[in-house]
C-alpha cells in the first residue's frame, strides 16, 4: 500500500457515494448491518466507516437506546457520512486511527468494519485494538474484498488503465482494496491478535449499473486510483474513464451491465 492509498480527498468522497456505493457497497453493508442487528448490542463501533454506508444501513436496525460510535481515520469522508446520516442522538461521529483507538477496554459488545482492513498499515494491530475494546463474548464482524480476478467491474478498469500507462500500470485497486483477501493470512493475523474464534463466510453477488460508464467513473473518480492516474498525468484522467467505460461495453454490452463481485465476511468473537 502506497500513502496515496488512503486519500480519499477532494471530490472523492462525492464520486464514491454517488456511484461506486450502489454499485458494489450497499449490498455488503445490508449484510453486515443484518449480521450486528441480530447480536442486540447496546454499544457499538464503526471502524473506517468512509463514507457511512453501514451506518445509512445499521442506525435503523438498532435499538431506541444504542450507542453507535462511528469512526474514521479521515475526516473529509467522516464529515460526508454525517451529513448524510441526518441527526440521530444515539450516534457519535469521531475521527479516530483504528490502530490507536481513543476508548476503555471492554467498551463494546460488537465492533464492525466494511472494507477498511485493507488499508491499516498494521492490521494485527488493528485487530488487538478491535479486540481489546470488545466486551467477552463481543465480536467483531468485518468484510474484506476477494481477489480482483474475482471482482469482474475492478478488474476490466485496471487492465484498461495499465494499457494507457503500460511502463507504470496503476495498479491502486488490485494492490490495496483487493489485496488482502487469502483466508489463511486473515485467520492467522487475527489469532495474533488474540482472536481464536473465527468464521470466515464468501459471499457472491452481482453488481449492476445503468451503464458501462457508471462503473468506470466509479472506479477512476471516486477511488485512490484517481490519485494514481493523476500523478502520472492529470490530463488522462478523462481518457482513462473513457477507455475503461468502453472495456466494460466490450465485455458485458452497451445498455445496462452485470458483473460479479465477491467478498469474504468475517466473524471473530472475544
Amino acid at each position: 500500500m502506497t500513502a496515496s492509498d488512503k486519500e480519499f480527498t477532494g471530490s472523492i468522497p462525492e464520486f464514491y457515494d454517488t456511484y461506486l456505493v450502489p454499485l458494489i457497497f450497499d449490498a455488503y453493508a445490508n449484510d453486515l448491518a443484518e449480521r450486528v442487528a441480530a447480536l442486540a448490542p447496546y454499544a457499538v463501533l464503526e471502524t473506517a466507516a468512509g463514507s457511512g454506508v453501514v451506518p445509512r444501513a445499521l442506525a435503523s436496525r438498532l435499538g431506541a437506546n444504542s450507542r453507535y460510535v462511528v469512526t474514521d481515520l479521515n475526516q473529509p469522508m467522516l464529515d460526508h457520512a454525517a451529513g448524510k446520516q441526518g441527526n440521530d442522538d444515539r450516534i457519535e461521529w469521531r475521527q479516530a486511527d483504528a490502530l490507536d483507538l481513543p476508548f476503555e477496554s471492554d467498551s463494546f459488545e460488537a465492533v464492525v468494519c466494511q472494507y477498511g482492513v485493507m488499508f491499516y498499515p498494521d492490521r494485527v494491530k488493528g485487530y488487538a485494538e478491535a479486540y481489546r475494546v470488545l466486551r467477552p463474548g463481543g465480536q467483531y464482524i468485518f468484510n474484506v474484498w476477494d481477489h480482483i480476478g474475482a471482482n469482474e467491474f475492478a478488474d476490466v478498469v485496471t487492465e484498461a488503465a495499465a494499457k494507457i500507462f503500460p511502463d507504470d500500470p496503476p495498479r491502486f485497486l488490485a494492490r490495496t482494496p483487493h489485496g488482502y483477501h487469502d483466508q489463511g493470512v486473515i485467520r492467522r493475523d487475527l489469532n495474533a491478535a488474540g482472536f481464536s474464534d473465527i468464521s470466515v463466510e464468501t459471499k457472491e453477488l452481482v453488481s449492476s449499473a445503468p451503464s458501462p460508464r457508471h462503473p468506470a467513473v466509479a472506479y477512476c473518480h471516486g477511488t485512490p486510483l484517481r490519485n494514481e492516474i493523476e500523478t502520472r498525468d492529470a490530463s488522462l484522467l478523462d481518457h482513462v474513464t473513457d477507455r475503461a467505460a468502453k472495456a466494460i461495453s466490450e465485455r458485458f454490452g452497451n445498455g445496462p451491465v452485470s458483473a460479479k463481485i465477491q467478498a469474504h465476511i468475517i466473524t471473530a468473537v472475544k
